[in-house]
């Protein structure tokens, strides 16, 4: 094995074996999931494109699915506007610190990148500009400013509201005063043509398709339509309607007036509500004759836009879709079909439409469970639109993804999200809630959207945001899913432990229940902290997908913090901070309960939703430590009783040291751990693992009596067995008698405890493995049955791998002798939070694969470490340090990849292999609009290359031309300034 190894490391130079070479190409590839504090949004009908900006700085552009473009500010400002230069790859955007910048969408090496081209500052101080930008056709920004008191003689200033572009004349604009006053500007001849005078203050204005008309959008809750005539007469309002009225209603602040060919317009707005009843509600209304909605979102509603006929020959807008930024999502609706309808995204999933409290990634799936899924997923979003997704610029290059991923997320609210995580997008497949077994305050039969047809204001409920939870023991904490068999195990706050299989049909049954005393009614423990969850009698419907069929409650009902699922053997193991315990998921039968919970341990009765540690016992422990410190060093001083005992032994140190130090690195001192700090059962890990176990095995029988002493082979039988490790440094390994097939529902499971490991320094264990002869970690359940893994070898001699927060322990098996460790906390000062086996393909050949460990630190680093010689192949940065819930939420693939979140609503994806990459390659070809109105594709790099103006020097020029519009002698300043245009 060894000699075959060498002969691929010649073999492959730039493959695995040159892991540091690897590891420094390891980048974050994406980002899945919902922008978190989107503040912006702007959409390019020119190229189909979308762009949302965040309070952070960032600008994310979104098309057709697997079409992802990101960039950052240097500023980290927030993004106030964005807008598309029309018929260009270009787009600008407006922070609050006054600044504009320049992006464009270039080609480089095959795709398309965003980048940022120029900015510049706008002088004055922050806050004395309130500007709003409008693209024209002409290539034109405008910008309205207020001016300081002291520039406009003392003289009170209005501010302009809006300003439009004439839909038909680009030298005509259409500016909106605050106050009410509405000018048609024109730019040719340097004077207003019209004036509008409303009566309520002013908050938005939208062109009618044919320039004839426009509507405007009143602080009262009003629109108002006004004609354009080409005389000098005054005009007066056609229409001026209240929608919600008569009783006094919330601003609106933005209308669209959208034509369609039966004559019936379509308008749409945001707010208006009634201010008494409704003012807190986040809404958009559509109002397309007779037919009225208001859709109703659970969060601050960012902005939106219309999809509508972009060709300019066309008479109509004939609008298709509405798309909607709120705070926490992304709503599209289809104003098309009957009833309005939303489209399921592709992307910009909200992942936190419950919190996410846990998360499990499963690699290659098998097709006909990925069916499957897909199918009982399918079942849940008929009441989607069947329209294709409207925004679907650009085109996706990247290759097909090799395999099928699924990223599993538990949520606040009892319900596990299968995500199809094998590309780009992150694409919800199946939503599985674990409500229906439980009794709460919630009816799961409610339908959130039913509207009674007198009801006014016509409110219906959209989107899948919704931060609040019926009861926070129905959280998620752990799950685990085995691929080869369907069967899923899911666990909660309230110690619920749940096992699953899928079943492709709705179907109605009982679930069967069985409780587990984890103090095994020991005396002198009394549970402060929440109860239990009740369940329901009888049988429970359930839909299509996974549907539980027993349940087993932890007793005292604390949050499970440890699962493991055997599907061969079909039984499952819990942990919570009382201890753990295994149960027979065929038999439905409590197989055994181990109690981990030290006298000391009473933080572990008083569970999460009580109160927390208390500083009298803080200061009462910190007490004992410095006494019992103080007690070791009198002993030990009292232990010499001579001085020439004292100077042989500081001698003998002193030599001992010097080897020492020629030998090992320098190693920090880590003080061992007391057994009576709290939490020291709490139960962090749990493995099965069939392995060498008792150091001795019955070979035969004489007269029918057994014979312990004869015909004995130490270690010569492997057995099925269940390893736990604590948080106090202990490891419980129990040997498990699991009956054959054929008599499995016959006799039943036995275990009995084989051996129990106490680590000196008393760290918390975060992960058990265990190698084969070959020094592999053991395959999963089920993966040799299916031709996926070799078999384990079970000739040579296994080892055991013991992770805890400091160190790395090698022991043989069965004797659990010690044989290698590596110290990380004394040799690299962090400690391990996530850890994991990754198999590493090379770059260069597919035949050959190698398995390292992955481990994450408090530090924020990823650290490769070779196994099973525990040698440290590279660091590599990825996480904050100061970033805890970053790190508590990461998780690592099977093959070298990882997620976590970066914010509540988004998973941040990331590599550390090259030979598995899941990146945005895309390409935006621009059309390039000509004077015969004729459309032809040129790629980013060819325009490019053509000359245009400069943005910073014509933008500085702009400046020194403003133009002030008078208006009954108070004055706003208006500036106007050039793009480049290519």
């Amino acid at each position: 094995h060894a000699s075959h190894q060498e002969q691929v490391r010649k073999a492959d130079p730039c493959g695995i074996w040159q892991i540091k070479l690897v590891l420094q190409l390891t980048a974050f590839t994406v980002e899945h999931g919902f922008p978190h504090q989107p503040s912006a949004l702007g959409y390019s009908p020119f190229l189909r494109l979308m762009a949302i900006g965040t309070r952070s700085g960032a600008i994310k552009l979104y098309g057709a699915p697997g079409v992802e473009f990101m960039g950052l500010h240097e500023e980290n400002n927030t993004v106030m506007q964005i807008h598309f230069i029309p018929d260009q790859c270009q787009l600008v955007t407006l922070l609050d610190d006054n600044s504009l910048h320049l992006w464009s969408l270039k080609q480089h090496g095959g795709a398309s990148e965003l980048r940022e081209e120029h900015r510049f500052t706008l002088k004055g101080p922050p806050g004395h500009f309130r500007l709003y930008l409008e693209s024209t056709s002409l290539g034109f920004l405008f910008c309205s400013c207020r001016i300081s008191e002291d520039n406009c003689n003392r003289r009170s200033c209005e501010l302009v509201e809006a300003l439009r572009e004439h839909p038909k004349n680009p030298d005509q604009i259409l500016i909106g005063y605050s106050r009410g006053l509405i000018v048609l500007w024109d730019l040719q001849n340097n004077k207003a043509t019209h004036h509008f005078l409303g009566s309520q203050q002013l908050e938005n204005l939208y062109w009618q398709r044919d320039g004839s008309k426009f509507i405007s959008c009143h602080y009262d809750g009003s629109y108002t339509q006004w004609p354009v005539s080409s005389d000098n007469r005054q005009p007066e309002p056609l229409e001026n309607t209240v929608p919600y009225g008569p009783f006094p209603c919330k601003a609106i602040s933005k209308i669209y007036w959208q034509t369609t060919k039966n004559g019936l317009p379509y308008i749409i707005f945001q707010g208006g509500m009634p201010r008494a009843s409704y003012g807190d509600r986040h809404s958009i209304s559509v109002i397309h004759g007779s037919q009225q909605t208001a859709f109703d979102f659970t969060s601050r509603v960012i902005d939106f836009f219309i999809i509508f006929s972009s060709d300019p020959a066309a008479e109509f807008d004939d609008p298709s879709a509405l798309v909607v930024l709120a705070e926490e999502e992304l709503v599209v609706i289809d104003l098309k079909s009957a009833g309005w309808p939303a489209v399921h995204p592709p992307y910009l999933a909200s992942l936190h439409c419950s919190a996410i409290t846990c998360s499990h990634h499963v690699s290659n799936i098998p097709l006909k469970l990925w069916e499957r899924i897909i199918s009982a997923g399918s079942k849940q979003n008929i009441h989607y639109s069947s329209m294709p997704w409207p925004i679907d610029g650009g085109t996706n290059i990247a290759p097909d993804p090799p395999q099928r991923d699924l990223l599993l997320t538990g949520h606040e609210d009892g319900t596990v999200r299968f995500w199809d995580a094998s590309g780009v997008c992150l694409h919800l497949l199946y939503k599985l809630s674990t409500v229906r077994v439980f009794l709460t305050d919630a009816d799961p039969n409610d339908n959130m959207n039913t509207l009674g047809e007198d009801e006014w204001p016509p409110l219906r409920k959209v989107g899948t945001f919704d931060p609040y939870s019926d009861d926070p023991r129905l959280g998620i904490q752990k799950i685990y899913l085995c691929k080869y068999s369907g069967y899923l195990a899911v666990a909660g706050t309230a110690g619920q432990v749940l096992v699953m299989e899928l079943n492709d049909e709705d179907a109605e049954h009982v679930v069967d229940h069985a409780e587990a005393d984890l103090l095994q009614d020991q005396e002198g423990y009394r549970w402060k902290g929440h109860e239990k969850l009740k369940t329901r009698d009888g049988p429970v419907r359930f839909e299509a997908g996974f549907q539980p069929f027993v349940l087993v409650q932890c007793q005292p009902p604390a949050v499970v913090t440890s699962l493991a699922l055997h599907s061969e053997w079909k039984l499952v193991a819990f942990g919570t901070s009382h201890g753990f315990g295994l149960f027979d998921h065929q038999q439905k039968r409590l197989v055994f309960v181990k109690c981990t919970l030290h006298p000391s341990d009473q933080l572990a009765l008083e569970g999460p939703l009580s109160r927390v540690k208390s500083l009298k016992k803080s200061l009462r422990q910190s007490f004992r430590r410095i006494r019992r410190s103080r007690v070791s060093s009198r002993k030990r001083r009292g232990c010499v009783s001579s001085p020439l005992k004292v100077q042989e032994a500081n001698a003998k140190f002193d030599q001992d040291a010097l080897q020492e130090m020629e030998l090992a690195p320098v190693q920090r001192k880590i003080e061992a751990r007391s057994a009576e700090d709290s939490f020291t059962g709490f139960v962090r890990t749990l493995y099965f693992a069939d392995t060498f176990l008792r150091d001795t095995v019955i070979q035969g029988c004489r007269g029918g009596a057994l014979l312990m002493d004869l015909f004995v082979t130490p270690g010569s039988r492997h057995c099925p067995s269940l390893w736990a490790g604590t948080n106090g440094g202990t490891v419980y390994a129990f040997c498990l008698r699991v009956p054959p097939a054929e008599r499995r529902m016959d006799e039943p499971v036995r275990a009995e405890q084989a051996k129990e490991i106490q680590l000196m320094h008393r760290a918390p264990v975060v992960g058990i493995l265990v190698l084969d002869g070959r020094s592999t970690p053991l395959p999963e359940p089920l993966e040799v049955a299916h031709d996926l893994s070799k078999s384990p070898d079970m000739q040579g001699s296994h080892q055991l791998l013991v992770v805890s927060e400091e160190q790395f322990k090698v022991f043989t098996l069965p004797k659990v002798s010690s044989k290698l460790k590596l110290k990380l906390t004394a040799l690299e000062g962090c400690r391990v939070r996530k850890v994991t086996v990754a198999n590493f393909g090379s770059c260069k050949t597919d035949d050959y694969s190698e398995n390292d460990l992955a481990v994450l630190t408090n530090l924020g680093d990823i650290q490769i470490i070779s196994l099973p010689f525990l040698k440290l192949q590279i660091r590599y940065p990825c996480i904050r340090k100061e970033d805890v819930s970053g790190i508590a939420s990461c998780v690592f693939t099977k093959y070298g990849q990882g997620f976590y979140l970066i914010s509540p609503s988004e998973f941040e994806r990331f590599s550390l292999s090259t030979k598995w990459l899941v990146e945005p390659r895309c390409i935006v070809e621009m059309p390039e609009v000509t004077s015969n109105n004729h459309v032809h594709n040129k790629s980013g790099t060819e325009n490019a290359a053509r000359k245009s103006r400069d943005f910073k020097d014509y933008s500085t020029v702009g400046f020194q031309n403003c133009t002030y519009f008078r208006k009954r002698g108070k004055y706003c300043l208006v500036k106007a300034f050039f793009l480049p245009l290519f």
